[in-house]
């Protein structure tokens, strides 16, 4: 296999799923002002794109060695390049509803794929937990490519306005050039194929692997990752605009600190990783977290709105609190490298599945309960609160790491 255009493909995939991921608060953001929504109700696009990831992973990951990964990639992007056509042509709730319940679906088909992909083109444990944490880091380079698109076409101080929707023409393109470029890099998925059997053995398999011990532990760790992480990322741009007092354009910015914060601490991790175990780094990276929450949000008391507020005189808080995304940045993808090296490669779409579907409803829990905080006592609050499932994580890490030794160790 010609790995280095398999890697380029997997890339581009992973950056164009990252800005429509991720894209959640920045849109609550608009949909608030442009259809007078509340924060509970806008909450709910988090659960348009997780719910369906959760579900179709569910149903779809035993099948998909069989399906083939590379064409359930370019049928996901395929999906996503019309959702993204119809945002600007039928402008609607109800449409960013359902762009949001199709970019889950595919993401789900598109996940799996990638990271049962992965396992087949690395070698080793670090290489693995390398090749993760650069392909996560390209993910949330995406992600802060995102953010700065959107920012472009926001219209400040018109709260009607929907020139913001023009971003989809773009995204569309890119969906469609992705689809080129995976349909000319074929690639040997032999290896993810478990011989002698059977859809309904592929399916009990992957049921097995979540009471296993290392199964339920890992996903304990997932979801509660995922659940600080989009909890903070989906609300940051409105904690941004309603509690720093930023402008909308200038919050979504502010917000590209977090996302560059999180790529470059996976970025960065990708070399750690391939030399150190990920158990002391993660452990380091989660104290680092807690003190970082504990230092920022006593800045963001009693800001006083200023109309003509620039960089320069900014609320400290704006760009203190984003860093927690260099310390949150390496958890994610080490613990699902951990679990995946511990297993054979067939087995690595069934576990991607389950990752997937408690990553996906860890995200709309974690969006869910900050915009419910949120709404009711603030967004001070609600992010001091991810103190909360952080303290789950530490303990949740130090079984973790005993039970993928075990796993190792007996086969």
């Amino acid at each position: 296999m010609s790995n280095w255009r398999i890697k380029f493909s997997l890339f581009l995939i992973y950056f164009v799923f990252a800005i429509l991921l991720n894209s959640v608060g920045t849109v609550i953001l608009q949909v608030i002002k442009n259809y007078d929504l509340t924060h509970a109700d806008a909450s709910v696009l988090e659960g348009y794109k997780d719910l369906p990831i959760a579900i179709v992973s569910f149903l779809v990951a035993s099948f998909l060695p069989r399906f083939g990964f590379r064409n359930a990639m370019m049928t996901g992007l395929l999906l996503v390049t019309f959702a993204c056509i119809s945002m600007p042509l039928v402008p609607a709730f109800l449409t960013t509803k359902l762009l949001f319940l199709t970019v889950g679906v595919s993401f789900a088909l598109v996940k799996v794929s990638v990271y049962s992909t992965v396992g087949l083109i690395t070698d080793g444990r670090k290489s693995h937990a390398s090749f993760m944490n650069t392909l996560e880091g390209i993910f949330m380079t995406g992600v802060l490519a995102g953010y700065g698109m959107f920012s472009y076409f926001v219209e400040d101080g018109n709260r009607y306005s929907q020139t913001w929707l023009d971003v989809y023409w773009p995204l569309a393109a890119l969906a469609a050039l992705s689809i080129v470029i995976i349909y000319f890099t074929p690639f040997d998925e032999s290896e993810a194929h478990h011989e002698g059997s059977s859809l309904r053995d592929d399916f009990m398999d992957m049921m097995r692997l979540v009471i296993r011990p290392i199964g339920y532990i890992f996903v304990i760790s997932a979801f509660l990752y995922v659940l600080i992480e989009q909890g903070i990322g989906t609300w940051l741009p409105t904690f941004n605009n309603e509690v720093l007092m930023l402008p909308e354009s200038m919050s979504i910015q502010a917000t590209s600190i977090f996302a560059a914060t999180l790529a470059i601490g996976r970025l960065s991790a990708g070399l750690v990783m391939a030399r150190f175990d990920w158990y002391p780094v993660l452990n380091v990276c989660v104290l680092a977290v807690g003190a970082l929450v504990l230092i920022s949000l006593p800045m963001a008391e009693d800001v006083i709105a200023n109309p003509n507020v620039t960089w320069t005189d900014a609320p400290a808080a704006a760009y203190i609190f984003p860093l927690i995304g260099l310390f949150l940045a390496p958890i994610y993808p080490a613990i699902n490298s951990a679990v995946l090296s511990a297993l054979p490669k067939y087995q690595h779409s069934e576990m991607t599945g389950l990752i997937v579907i408690f990553s996906a409803l860890g995200g709309t829990t974690g969006s869910v309960i900050t915009g419910n905080v949120f709404g009711s006592l603030g967004g001070s609050t609600a992010f001091y609160l991810s103190l909360v499932p952080l303290t789950c994580i530490l303990i949740a890490l130090f079984f973790f790491k005993r039970e993928t030794v075990r796993n190792q160790a007996a086969g």
